[in-house]
């Protein structure tokens, strides 16, 4: 029985890494790609807003 005790850890973690990696991938793309895209689009138009505002909007 030592050997269950042994490989019953590394297996339970393994398991829970596959699992992970599997919603993390799931959780990609779709709708939620759009959303996660306009709250990214709409952070960087509120921040050029902003320096357009604050008189620094030159790249030069």
């Amino acid at each position: 029985m030592d050997y269950v005790s042994a490989l019953l850890p590394p297996v339970v973690m393994a398991c829970l890494f596959t699992a992970l990696v599997v919603t993390m991938v799931k959780n990609q793309g779709g709708t939620n790609k759009a959303k996660e895209d306009a709250a990214v689009d709409a952070a960087f138009a509120r921040a050029e807003a902003a320096r357009q505002q604050d008189g620094s909007g030159s790249d030069s």
